[in-house]
Protein backbone atom coordinates (compact mmCIF):
# COMPACT_ATOMS: atom_id res chain seq x y z
CA UNK A 1 0.00 0.00 0.00
CA UNK A 2 2.70 2.49 1.06
CA UNK A 3 4.79 1.47 -1.94
CA UNK A 4 1.88 2.26 -4.31
CA UNK A 5 1.41 5.75 -2.88
CA UNK A 6 5.20 6.36 -3.01
CA UNK A 7 5.29 5.35 -6.68
CA UNK A 8 2.38 7.63 -7.48
CA UNK A 9 4.16 10.61 -5.92
CA UNK A 10 7.43 9.69 -7.62
CA UNK A 11 5.59 9.84 -10.95
CA UNK A 12 4.90 13.55 -10.49
CA UNK A 13 8.65 14.15 -10.09
CA UNK A 14 9.80 11.96 -12.99
CA UNK A 15 7.32 13.01 -15.70
CA UNK A 16 8.90 16.47 -16.23
CA UNK A 17 12.35 14.84 -16.52
CA UNK A 18 11.25 12.62 -19.41
CA UNK A 19 9.43 15.49 -21.11
CA UNK A 20 12.36 17.91 -20.80
CA UNK A 21 14.67 15.25 -22.20
CA UNK A 22 12.51 15.22 -25.30
CA UNK A 23 12.23 11.45 -25.37
CA UNK A 24 9.40 8.94 -24.92
CA UNK A 25 8.86 7.00 -21.73
CA UNK A 26 10.81 3.74 -22.01
CA UNK A 27 8.51 0.70 -22.36
CA UNK A 28 9.89 -0.89 -19.20
CA UNK A 29 8.69 2.19 -17.25
CA UNK A 30 5.28 2.63 -18.93
CA UNK A 31 3.43 0.82 -16.15
CA UNK A 32 4.74 3.36 -13.65
CA UNK A 33 2.88 6.11 -15.47
CA UNK A 34 -0.44 4.28 -15.92
CA UNK A 35 -3.27 5.85 -13.91
CA UNK A 36 -4.19 4.09 -10.70
CA UNK A 37 -7.68 3.96 -9.24
CA UNK A 38 -8.60 3.85 -5.58
CA UNK A 39 -10.05 0.44 -4.76
CA UNK A 40 -11.98 -0.55 -1.61
CA UNK A 41 -10.88 -3.73 0.15
CA UNK A 42 -11.94 -5.65 3.26
CA UNK A 43 -15.35 -4.00 3.50
CA UNK A 44 -17.16 -4.94 6.68
CA UNK A 45 -20.04 -3.93 8.90
CA UNK A 46 -18.65 -2.50 12.13
CA UNK A 47 -21.65 -1.70 14.30
CA UNK A 48 -25.28 -0.76 14.49
CA UNK A 49 -25.85 3.00 14.74
CA UNK A 50 -29.63 3.16 15.26
CA UNK A 51 -32.45 0.94 16.44
CA UNK A 52 -32.65 -2.11 18.65
CA UNK A 53 -30.33 -5.08 18.26
CA UNK A 54 -31.98 -8.06 16.61
CA UNK A 55 -32.01 -11.55 18.05
CA UNK A 56 -28.52 -13.11 18.04
CA UNK A 57 -27.08 -10.05 16.25
CA UNK A 58 -23.34 -9.94 17.05
CA UNK A 59 -22.84 -6.25 16.21
CA UNK A 60 -22.04 -3.64 18.86
CA UNK A 61 -24.93 -1.27 19.50
CA UNK A 62 -23.47 1.59 21.57
CA UNK A 63 -26.44 3.95 21.25
CA UNK A 64 -29.64 1.92 21.81
CA UNK A 65 -31.49 4.78 20.15
CA UNK A 66 -34.84 3.04 20.50
CA UNK A 67 -34.66 3.21 24.29
CA UNK A 68 -32.70 6.44 24.78
CA UNK A 69 -33.93 8.73 21.97
CA UNK A 70 -37.23 7.13 20.86
CA UNK A 71 -35.64 6.26 17.51
CA UNK A 72 -36.59 2.68 16.72
CA UNK A 73 -36.43 2.94 12.94
CA UNK A 74 -34.71 5.48 10.68
CA UNK A 75 -32.37 5.76 7.70
CA UNK A 76 -29.62 7.79 5.96
CA UNK A 77 -27.17 9.27 8.51
CA UNK A 78 -25.73 12.22 6.58
CA UNK A 79 -22.56 13.19 8.42
CA UNK A 80 -20.58 16.45 8.36
CA UNK A 81 -18.14 18.33 10.58
CA UNK A 82 -19.92 21.21 12.29
CA UNK A 83 -18.48 24.58 13.23
CA UNK A 84 -17.97 23.51 16.84
CA UNK A 85 -15.88 20.50 15.78
CA UNK A 86 -18.51 17.88 16.49
CA UNK A 87 -19.98 15.72 13.74
CA UNK A 88 -23.65 16.24 12.94
CA UNK A 89 -25.74 13.38 11.55
CA UNK A 90 -29.08 13.95 9.86
CA UNK A 91 -31.41 10.96 9.61
CA UNK A 92 -34.53 10.65 7.46
CA UNK A 93 -38.07 9.50 8.25
CA UNK A 94 -37.90 8.34 11.86
CA UNK A 95 -40.21 6.21 14.00
CA UNK A 96 -40.47 5.48 17.71
CA UNK A 97 -39.31 2.74 20.02
CA UNK A 98 -42.34 0.61 19.16
CA UNK A 99 -41.01 0.16 15.62
CA UNK A 100 -40.57 -3.46 14.54
CA UNK A 101 -38.87 -4.42 11.24
CA UNK A 102 -41.07 -6.25 8.77
CA UNK A 103 -40.97 -6.62 5.01
CA UNK A 104 -39.18 -3.29 4.71
CA UNK A 105 -39.49 0.36 5.62
CA UNK A 106 -41.50 1.86 8.47
CA UNK A 107 -44.84 0.12 7.91
CA UNK A 108 -47.40 1.41 10.43
CA UNK A 109 -44.89 2.53 13.06
CA UNK A 110 -45.82 5.45 15.28
CA UNK A 111 -44.08 8.65 16.45
CA UNK A 112 -43.29 9.69 12.88
CA UNK A 113 -40.78 12.51 12.44
CA UNK A 114 -39.56 13.50 8.96
CA UNK A 115 -35.98 13.95 10.13
CA UNK A 116 -33.90 13.96 13.29
CA UNK A 117 -30.41 15.21 14.12
CA UNK A 118 -27.68 13.56 16.19
CA UNK A 119 -24.27 14.75 17.36
CA UNK A 120 -21.04 12.88 17.98
CA UNK A 121 -17.54 13.62 19.26
CA UNK A 122 -16.36 10.04 18.68
CA UNK A 123 -12.96 9.97 16.96
CA UNK A 124 -12.34 6.22 17.19
CA UNK A 125 -14.86 4.35 15.05
CA UNK A 126 -13.16 0.97 15.16
CA UNK A 127 -15.59 -0.20 17.84
CA UNK A 128 -18.65 1.67 16.52
CA UNK A 129 -20.01 5.20 16.40
CA UNK A 130 -21.13 6.61 19.75
CA UNK A 131 -23.57 9.51 19.76
CA UNK A 132 -23.32 12.35 22.28
CA UNK A 133 -27.04 13.02 21.97
CA UNK A 134 -29.81 14.08 19.61
CA UNK A 135 -31.63 17.37 19.13
CA UNK A 136 -34.57 17.12 21.51
CA UNK A 137 -37.52 19.07 22.81
CA UNK A 138 -37.47 20.92 26.10
CA UNK A 139 -37.37 18.65 29.13
CA UNK A 140 -36.65 15.46 27.17
CA UNK A 141 -33.83 13.67 25.38
CA UNK A 142 -36.16 12.07 22.81
CA UNK A 143 -35.27 13.18 19.27
CA UNK A 144 -37.60 15.80 17.81
CA UNK A 145 -38.39 16.66 14.20
CA UNK A 146 -35.89 19.29 12.99
CA UNK A 147 -37.14 20.50 9.59
CA UNK A 148 -40.93 20.47 9.81
CA UNK A 149 -43.27 18.74 7.38
CA UNK A 150 -47.07 18.79 7.09
CA UNK A 151 -47.15 15.00 6.77
CA UNK A 152 -49.91 15.09 4.17
CA UNK A 153 -50.92 11.67 2.80
CA UNK A 154 -48.55 10.34 0.17
CA UNK A 155 -49.12 11.96 -3.26
CA UNK A 156 -51.58 14.48 -1.78
CA UNK A 157 -49.40 17.41 -0.78
CA UNK A 158 -46.27 17.77 1.35
CA UNK A 159 -45.74 14.24 2.56
CA UNK A 160 -42.33 14.53 4.23
CA UNK A 161 -39.06 16.50 4.30
CA UNK A 162 -35.92 14.43 3.77
CA UNK A 163 -32.33 15.67 4.29
CA UNK A 164 -29.91 14.81 1.48
CA UNK A 165 -26.65 16.66 2.35
CA UNK A 166 -25.13 18.95 4.99
CA UNK A 167 -22.06 21.17 5.39
CA UNK A 168 -20.49 23.89 7.53
CA UNK A 169 -19.70 26.99 5.45
CA UNK A 170 -19.28 30.69 6.16
CA UNK A 171 -19.74 30.36 9.94
CA UNK A 172 -23.01 28.43 9.70
CA UNK A 173 -24.28 24.91 9.17
CA UNK A 174 -26.49 24.10 6.18
CA UNK A 175 -28.69 21.16 5.26
CA UNK A 176 -30.18 20.46 1.83
CA UNK A 177 -33.63 18.86 2.04
CA UNK A 178 -36.13 17.55 -0.49
CA UNK A 179 -39.85 18.01 0.10
CA UNK A 180 -41.50 14.76 -0.99
CA UNK A 181 -44.82 14.81 -2.83
CA UNK A 182 -45.06 11.16 -3.83
CA UNK A 183 -42.84 8.12 -3.23
CA UNK A 184 -44.28 6.27 -6.25
CA UNK A 185 -42.29 3.12 -7.21
CA UNK A 186 -39.00 2.10 -5.54
CA UNK A 187 -36.17 4.40 -6.60
CA UNK A 188 -38.50 6.85 -8.37
CA UNK A 189 -40.14 9.64 -6.42
CA UNK A 190 -41.45 13.16 -6.96
CA UNK A 191 -40.55 16.28 -5.01
CA UNK A 192 -42.52 19.48 -4.57
CA UNK A 193 -39.22 21.36 -4.25
CA UNK A 194 -35.83 21.18 -2.52
CA UNK A 195 -34.32 23.86 -0.29
CA UNK A 196 -31.46 24.86 1.98
CA UNK A 197 -31.85 25.42 5.72
CA UNK A 198 -29.31 27.28 7.87
CA UNK A 199 -28.29 27.08 11.51
CA UNK A 200 -26.15 29.72 13.21
CA UNK A 201 -26.26 28.09 16.67
CA UNK A 202 -24.59 24.70 16.16
CA UNK A 203 -27.72 22.96 14.97
CA UNK A 204 -30.13 24.00 17.71
CA UNK A 205 -32.44 25.93 15.37
CA UNK A 206 -32.81 25.93 11.58
CA UNK A 207 -34.29 28.49 9.18
CA UNK A 208 -34.99 28.15 5.49
CA UNK A 209 -32.75 30.10 3.09
CA UNK A 210 -35.41 31.87 1.04
CA UNK A 211 -32.95 32.61 -1.77
CA UNK A 212 -32.21 28.96 -2.61
CA UNK A 213 -35.23 27.11 -4.01
CA UNK A 214 -34.81 24.11 -6.31
CA UNK A 215 -37.77 23.20 -8.50
CA UNK A 216 -39.32 19.73 -8.59
CA UNK A 217 -37.50 18.97 -11.84
CA UNK A 218 -34.16 20.43 -10.71
CA UNK A 219 -30.88 18.68 -11.42
CA UNK A 220 -30.09 19.40 -7.76
CA UNK A 221 -33.20 17.93 -6.14
CA UNK A 222 -30.77 15.78 -4.12
CA UNK A 223 -27.24 16.74 -3.25
CA UNK A 224 -23.79 16.05 -1.82
CA UNK A 225 -21.61 18.84 -0.46
CA UNK A 226 -17.84 19.35 -0.51
CA UNK A 227 -15.64 22.29 0.46
CA UNK A 228 -12.14 23.25 -0.70
CA UNK A 229 -10.08 26.43 -1.18
CA UNK A 230 -12.94 28.76 -0.22
CA UNK A 231 -15.47 27.12 -2.55
CA UNK A 232 -18.50 25.03 -1.68
CA UNK A 233 -19.24 22.40 -4.32
CA UNK A 234 -22.65 20.79 -4.66
CA UNK A 235 -23.05 17.59 -6.61
CA UNK A 236 -26.67 17.06 -7.56
CA UNK A 237 -29.09 14.56 -9.05
CA UNK A 238 -32.74 14.77 -10.05
CA UNK A 239 -35.14 13.20 -7.55
CA UNK A 240 -34.88 9.44 -7.29
CA UNK A 241 -32.03 7.03 -7.97
CA UNK A 242 -31.88 6.97 -11.75
CA UNK A 243 -30.41 10.35 -12.73
CA UNK A 244 -26.93 11.54 -13.67
CA UNK A 245 -24.75 13.66 -11.37
CA UNK A 246 -24.29 17.40 -11.98
CA UNK A 247 -22.01 19.98 -10.35
CA UNK A 248 -22.20 23.57 -9.13
CA UNK A 249 -19.96 25.78 -7.04
CA UNK A 250 -20.30 28.95 -4.97
CA UNK A 251 -18.09 30.75 -2.47
CA UNK A 252 -18.72 29.87 1.16
CA UNK A 253 -20.23 33.22 2.09
CA UNK A 254 -22.63 33.14 -0.90
CA UNK A 255 -24.10 29.68 -0.34
CA UNK A 256 -27.48 31.17 0.59
CA UNK A 257 -27.72 33.11 -2.70
CA UNK A 258 -28.66 30.96 -5.68
CA UNK A 259 -27.96 33.71 -8.22
CA UNK A 260 -24.28 33.33 -7.28
CA UNK A 261 -24.17 29.63 -8.21
CA UNK A 262 -21.89 28.58 -11.06
CA UNK A 263 -22.78 25.39 -12.95
CA UNK A 264 -20.31 23.13 -14.72
CA UNK A 265 -20.80 22.76 -18.47
CA UNK A 266 -18.46 20.37 -20.28
CA UNK A 267 -17.91 22.74 -23.21
CA UNK A 268 -18.24 26.18 -21.64
CA UNK A 269 -16.78 25.56 -18.19
CA UNK A 270 -18.37 27.40 -15.25
CA UNK A 271 -21.63 29.16 -16.18
CA UNK A 272 -23.17 31.52 -13.65
CA UNK A 273 -26.84 31.51 -12.60
CA UNK A 274 -28.13 29.12 -15.30
CA UNK A 275 -28.90 25.62 -14.04
CA UNK A 276 -30.10 24.55 -17.49
CA UNK A 277 -26.48 24.73 -18.67
CA UNK A 278 -25.29 22.09 -16.20
CA UNK A 279 -24.08 18.92 -17.93
CA UNK A 280 -23.40 15.57 -16.24
CA UNK A 281 -20.05 14.97 -14.58
CA UNK A 282 -20.96 11.33 -13.80
CA UNK A 283 -23.36 9.27 -15.86
CA UNK A 284 -26.65 7.83 -14.63
CA UNK A 285 -27.80 6.05 -12.57
CA UNK A 286 -26.83 7.47 -9.20
CA UNK A 287 -28.61 7.98 -5.90
CA UNK A 288 -27.92 9.00 -2.29
CA UNK A 289 -24.34 10.14 -2.76
CA UNK A 290 -21.59 11.65 -0.65
CA UNK A 291 -18.18 13.05 -1.54
CA UNK A 292 -14.93 13.86 0.26
CA UNK A 293 -11.43 15.03 -0.66
CA UNK A 294 -8.80 12.61 0.64
CA UNK A 295 -5.46 14.31 1.35
CA UNK A 296 -3.55 11.03 1.51
CA UNK A 297 -4.47 10.06 -2.04
CA UNK A 298 -4.96 13.66 -3.20
CA UNK A 299 -8.20 12.59 -4.87
CA UNK A 300 -11.90 13.25 -4.59
CA UNK A 301 -13.81 10.14 -3.52
CA UNK A 302 -17.51 9.73 -4.20
CA UNK A 303 -19.83 6.94 -3.03
CA UNK A 304 -23.37 6.36 -4.24
CA UNK A 305 -26.05 3.76 -4.96
CA UNK A 306 -25.91 2.37 -8.49
CA UNK A 307 -29.18 0.53 -9.09
CA UNK A 308 -27.92 -0.93 -12.38
CA UNK A 309 -25.18 -2.75 -10.48
CA UNK A 310 -27.34 -3.39 -7.40
CA UNK A 311 -24.52 -2.06 -5.28
CA UNK A 312 -23.01 0.88 -3.47
CA UNK A 313 -20.07 2.00 -5.58
CA UNK A 314 -16.96 4.14 -5.13
CA UNK A 315 -15.16 6.30 -7.70
CA UNK A 316 -12.25 8.74 -7.52
CA UNK A 317 -10.91 11.67 -9.50
CA UNK A 318 -8.34 14.45 -9.23
CA UNK A 319 -11.05 16.90 -10.33
CA UNK A 320 -14.74 17.08 -9.54
CA UNK A 321 -15.55 18.17 -13.09
CA UNK A 322 -14.09 15.20 -14.98
CA UNK A 323 -11.79 12.21 -14.94
CA UNK A 324 -13.80 9.96 -12.63
CA UNK A 325 -12.61 6.38 -12.41
CA UNK A 326 -14.81 3.45 -13.30
CA UNK A 327 -17.19 2.38 -10.50
CA UNK A 328 -15.72 0.00 -7.93
CA UNK A 329 -18.13 -2.08 -5.88
CA UNK A 330 -18.20 -1.00 -2.27
CA UNK A 331 -21.07 -3.20 -1.02
CA UNK A 332 -23.22 -5.66 -2.97
CA UNK A 333 -26.98 -5.90 -2.49
CA UNK A 334 -26.56 -9.68 -2.61
CA UNK A 335 -24.73 -9.40 0.72
CA UNK A 336 -27.09 -6.77 2.19
CA UNK A 337 -30.48 -6.98 0.43
CA UNK A 338 -32.24 -3.63 0.31
CA UNK A 339 -29.09 -1.60 0.93
CA UNK A 340 -29.05 2.13 0.16
CA UNK A 341 -27.36 5.31 1.33
CA UNK A 342 -23.59 5.58 1.28
CA UNK A 343 -22.76 8.55 3.48
CA UNK A 344 -19.05 8.97 4.13
CA UNK A 345 -18.07 9.84 7.69
CA UNK A 346 -15.93 13.01 7.58
CA UNK A 347 -12.17 12.46 7.42
CA UNK A 348 -9.65 14.35 5.31
CA UNK A 349 -6.98 11.70 5.12
CA UNK A 350 -6.03 8.11 5.77
CA UNK A 351 -6.55 4.78 4.05
CA UNK A 352 -9.67 3.80 6.01
CA UNK A 353 -13.10 4.86 4.81
CA UNK A 354 -16.00 4.78 7.26
CA UNK A 355 -19.51 5.27 5.90
CA UNK A 356 -23.13 4.88 6.98
CA UNK A 357 -25.37 2.45 5.13
CA UNK A 358 -29.11 1.86 5.45
CA UNK A 359 -30.89 -1.47 5.01
CA UNK A 360 -34.54 -1.34 3.97
CA UNK A 361 -35.84 -4.45 5.74
CA UNK A 362 -34.25 -3.51 9.03
CA UNK A 363 -34.96 0.18 8.34
CA UNK A 364 -31.97 1.32 10.35
CA UNK A 365 -28.43 2.58 9.88
CA UNK A 366 -25.13 0.70 10.18
CA UNK A 367 -21.51 1.83 10.33
CA UNK A 368 -19.37 0.31 7.58
CA UNK A 369 -15.62 0.35 6.99
CA UNK A 370 -13.45 -0.16 3.92
CA UNK A 371 -9.69 -0.16 3.45
CA UNK A 372 -8.56 1.94 0.49
CA UNK A 373 -5.58 1.26 -1.73
CA UNK A 374 -4.34 2.14 -5.19
CA UNK A 375 -4.91 -0.46 -7.89
CA UNK A 376 -1.96 -2.02 -9.70
CA UNK A 377 -2.60 -1.16 -13.35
Amino acid sequence: MKRNIWLQRLTFLLVPVFISAGGPVPPEHSRLFAPQDIVPRNVKRVARVTGASRSAEPLPNPNRTDVVYNVGGTDLGIAWTMGNGRVGLFFGDTYGRSFKPGTGGPGDAGDWRSNVLAFSSDRNLSDGLTLDGMLAGKGTIAAEEVIASRHDPDCRGEHTMIPTAAIHAGNADYVHCMNIHCWETPGKWKTNYSALFRSADNGKTWRRCSGVPFAADSKFAQAAFAKRDGWVYMLGTPSGRHGAIYLLRVTEKKLAFRQQFEYWNETRGWVKNDEAMATPVIEAPAGEMSVVYNETFQRWIIAYLDVSRKALVLRDSKRLQKGWSTPKTLVNASDYPGLYGSFIYPSKNGTELYFLMSVWKDYNVFLMKADLELSDN
